[in-house]
């Protein structure tokens, strides 16, 4: 694909705004939901419409400075709440973060402790009334935190971490260690795993470097924020939290060099001119932050009004791009003959909103939580695209459609079907979490689909679909915006680090009685789409 740069002439004393060019690139492991919000269905006037879509400030608006001062308060409570959920003299609470949505409803997320040992999988979230009386709790395990003892029989790494593990029927003493490493195709390792410190037999392990696949696209020419410096132009993002995007020059770790300009002119076009990567990074971590701003009332990845950072051109014919929570940062590869930069607005979304379930969910990357972290990523990675409205690339819900991956014209994924891709699950079963995470997150796409578009044959901006359910049923769609909504508002008040699919069917039931009400068709519609693949 080529890029080609429209230079401007205006430009503000410190941050400007530019008009760039943008070959986007779509289609990792993605939703592949292209730009564009005017769509052309029959199914449209069928749509469940029996309330607007929520309001930001109904998912929970948490301007980073209320969020801080949130958190400070919960923990100088949390001895209070620990006492209130009963739980033993040797639990501690930890409070991670804290929304207080438009009901009044505050919902604080907690990490725990059992005698000063961090416990995996004991996390949990409060839900509670203005004045202060818990109505509910969610938690990550049911099952009471408690060892015999702390001191472990068998030695392990220096470099390993001592852990309560609750992630089993019954928490136990363990081991963490983490092995870094390279993947196969070039992508950095870090494997988490945990070993009971009693018997040596391993519990877990999970990747903790999150991935997705593709190449670029068209995207059409894109507006950037970049500031002004003593030698030229920046990229850096003022208006975003300081966001900054670096060249790494084929190097795999560092920052290597912030990209800059000397007339505020990015890229010309091509593969071949290094900028263009840098353009297209940037471009689509400010169409994320806006969307996450705007559509969900979010300050940032995290909340608290501080950016991200991104780091282009990473090794030699990489193929691919990746989230790490260690740096906070997105990582971008050059693709085949580093001339096809994975660097589009949707790899950009998937990545970024791994970093949004870190601080939120922290969905364990393994088994159906881990299929699960991998569709939220897809889902609001979609999101976002259609949010930039890019009108370029039409919306679609193909996945990798234009980087032609499996070289015969076909896309990487489909929403409306995942199994067309040969991999991905349509329907849940006992066997799911046992599929790798990017197959496995295939029927909460799928739920996803049908809730916003409904099931049938339908054409969408040239597009034809055709969904089906489990058992046979017809589902009305209620339309993205409401069904974003839905799974945002499940992710960041609801689900914990082990929820799996049965757990995000009643996290999202949840989250549309909270925003549309206990008697509304969007409740239904949920608990419909659930059904309808096959989660009961």
């Amino acid at each position: 694909m080529n890029l080609h740069t429209t230079p401007h002439n205006s430009r503000a004393p410190r941050t400007t705004r530019r008009l760039a060019a943008l070959a986007a690139t779509a289609a990792m492991v993605v939703a592949g939901v292209q730009a564009g919000t005017a769509v052309a269905t029959p199914d449209d006037d069928a749509r469940t419409t029996s309330a607007k879509p929520a309001t930001a400030a109904a998912l929970g608006v948490n301007p980073s400075a209320q969020r801080a001062t949130a958190i400070k308060s919960a923990q100088a409570d949390a001895s209070s709440a620990a006492k209130a959920l009963k739980l033993g003299g040797q639990e501690k609470l930890i409070a991670r973060d804290v929304i207080k949505d438009a009901q009044g409803t505050v919902h604080t997320r907690y990490e725990r402790t059992y005698d000063g040992l961090p416990v995996l999988g004991g996390d949990l979230v409060t839900h509670t009334t203005a004045a202060g009386k818990i109505k509910s709790v969610d938690k990550a395990t049911d099952a009471k935190i408690a060892v015999a003892s702390t001191t472990p029989k068998l030695k392990a790494a220096a470099s390993a971490r001592k852990v309560i593990y609750a992630g089993g029927e019954n928490p136990v003493l363990a081991w963490e260690t983490v092995k870094k490493g390279v993947q196969k195709d070039g992508t950095p390792s870090r494997v988490h795993t945990i070993t009971d410190a009693t018997t040596g037999k391993k519990l877990h392990s999970y990747e903790a470097i999150e991935t997705g696949t593709g190449n670029s696209q068209y995207s059409g020419e894109v507006e950037i924020t970049t500031t002004k410096s003593d030698a030229g132009f920046e990229l850096t993002d003022g208006e975003r939290g300081g966001h900054k995007t670096y060249d790494l020059n084929q190097g795999s770790s560092g920052t290597g060099d912030l990209v800059t300009d000397d007339d505020d002119t990015w890229g010309d076009g091509t593969g071949g001119d290094r900028q263009t990567a840098a353009v297209d990074a940037h471009y689509g971590a400010a169409k994320t932050w806006d969307f996450y701003k705007t559509a969900l009332g979010r300050d940032g990845i995290a909340g608290d009004g501080k950016a991200a950072y991104s780091r282009v051109h990473y090794g030699e014919n990489y193929v691919n791009a990746f989230w790490d929570d260690s740096c906070f940062c997105m990582t971008y590869g050059d693709g085949e003959g580093n001339k096809a930069a994975l660097t589009s607005i949707d790899v950009a979304a998937h990545e970024m909103t791994h970093g949004l379930t870190s601080a939120t969910a922290n969905l364990d990357y393994a088994g159906e939580s881990g299929g699960l972290n991998e569709a939220t990523s897809d889902i609001l990675g979609a999101s976002v695209e259609f949010f930039a409205d890019n009108a370029s690339d039409a919306g679609d819900y193909l996945i990798g459609e234009k980087i032609d991956i499996n070289g015969d014209g076909t896309p990487l994924r489909y929403m409306d079907k995942p199994s067309k891709d040969g991999n991905s699950a349509d329907f849940w079963d006992e066997n799911l979490g046992n599929l790798d995470v990017h197959y496995s997150s295939g029927v909460a796409n799928h739920f996803f689909y049908l809730l916003a578009e409904g099931s049938g044959k339908k054409t969408i901006n040239g597009v034809e679909y055709d969904s089906a359910t489990s058992d046979g049923s017809t589902l009305t769609g209620i339309g993205r915006e409401k069904a974003y909504q839905i799974w945002y508002k499940a992710l960041s008040v609801y689900m914990t680090s082990t929820t799996d699919y049965a757990g995000a069917r009643v996290a999202t039931e949840k989250a549309a009685t909270d925003l549309f009400g206990a008697d509304s068709e969007e409740l239904k519609a949920v608990s419909a789409t659930w059904t309808g693949v096959n989660v009961k």
